[in-house]
């Protein structure tokens, strides 16, 4: 890897800028960082900040807003055609959030660490916005959720990393916000390795300037777990309503009439809730043969695992049987995501004719 600065180069994705973006430039240019901004569709107004820009940095052009995920991927593009290959990147926000020496800092640890993406991390204290501070606190927890491994700060947009990445980063879904935390999850699960370094938090006006639509945004990032919650939901409600009716009618026969009725729900439940994940949840060309083959052993691990804490609860324990069916749905869900999404219906379970 060279060691010169002149193959450091600083990617700025900007939507309606402010004449923030012009001092970031400046100084991102006095301290021998070459730039690419990528104007993601911004209206007339911007037009002449735009032009200022351009002595500074290679300024690339959307035709309409495409979202920051999609012009992170084109500027990675344009510095993939037009760059040394044996280049550092850094991401930065163009709202003046990051601070210039910050990127420095980044540069040189991907510098040292090539294939590792390096996330500079905020420590959200009592001054960072509260939006701000419930969307990492809540990123922050979906993230360990769904790889099993800790980021404390997911939505930082200040990252930096080798050229040797940028295949990988390009092929990533997602053309909106949702694109950084699917970084993430596809570093995570393939085990690419995340280091995090401290930086300033700097919020400018409570963070006004962010185009960040905290409902519409949030779902993008979210999506994936809210569908798949949805479909356990659904699922649990016929599991769960089903294994009431049978319970009433089990009842005299005591523990056998409890083990009865919980396998029979779940039986029903489970069928619905593999047609739910495969065909609308993750949207799975998995082969249906290999993928219910593995479905049926998940849901038979699950099902013992299932019944036998059940049966602990309520016959060791003297836990309500109604409410010990709650808390051992609640425990099975963490298990039955992780293994479904990354084994039985990942994107690389790729099989045969559906």
């Amino acid at each position: 890897m060279c060691n010169q600065r002149r193959n450091w180069i600083a990617l700025i994705p900007a939507y309606q800028p402010t004449p923030l973006l012009l001092n970031l430039l400046k100084e991102a240019q006095h301290h021998g960082f070459k730039i690419v901004v990528v104007d993601d569709g911004s209206d007339a107004t911007s037009a002449n900040l735009f032009h200022q820009a351009e002595k500074y940095a290679d300024v690339v052009h959307h035709t309409a807003n495409k979202g920051k995920g999609r012009a992170i991927k084109t500027g990675l593009a344009y510095i993939r055609d037009h760059y040394p290959s044996d280049c550092i990147i850094v991401t930065l926000d163009a709202d003046g959030q990051h601070k210039v020496t910050d990127a420095e800092k980044l540069c040189k640890m991907a510098q040292e660490n090539a294939g590792s993406m390096i996330l500079g991390s905020r420590r959200l204290n009592k001054n960072v916005p509260l939006r701000s501070r419930f969307g990492n606190t809540a990123t922050r927890f979906v993230f360990r959720l769904s790889t099993g491994k800790s980021v404390y700060d997911t939505q930082t947009g200040l990252r930096a990393f080798s050229s040797e990445l940028i295949s990988k980063l390009l092929s990533i879904e997602g053309e909106r916000y949702e694109y950084e935390m699917n970084v993430l999850l596809i570093c995570a699960r393939e085990n690419i390795p995340i280091t995090e370094t401290e930086i300033e938090t700097i919020y400018i006006d409570g963070n006004a300037s962010s185009h960040f639509d905290t409902i519409k945004d949030s779902y993008r990032v979210y999506k994936e777990i809210l569908k798949f919650s949805a479909s356990s939901f659904a699922s649990f409600l016929v599991d769960y309503g089903l294994y009431s009716i049978l319970s009433v009618a089990t009842a005299t026969f005591g523990s056998s009439g409890l083990i009865a009725s919980n396998i029979g729900a779940r039986i029903v439940s489970s069928s619905i809730n593999y047609s739910l994940n495969k065909k609308i949840v993750f949207k799975s060309n998995a082969s249906t043969v290999k993928s219910l083959c593995q479905y049926a052993a998940l849901a038979a691990v699950i099902l013992f695992g299932n019944t036998c804490v059940l049966s602990l609860l309520v016959n060791k324990v003297g836990v309500n049987r109604y409410l010990a069916k709650l808390c051992t749905e609640i425990l099975f869900f963490f298990l039955s995501w992780l293994v479904q999404k990354y084994i039985i219906f990942s994107k690389s379970a790729k099989g045969g004719q559906e």
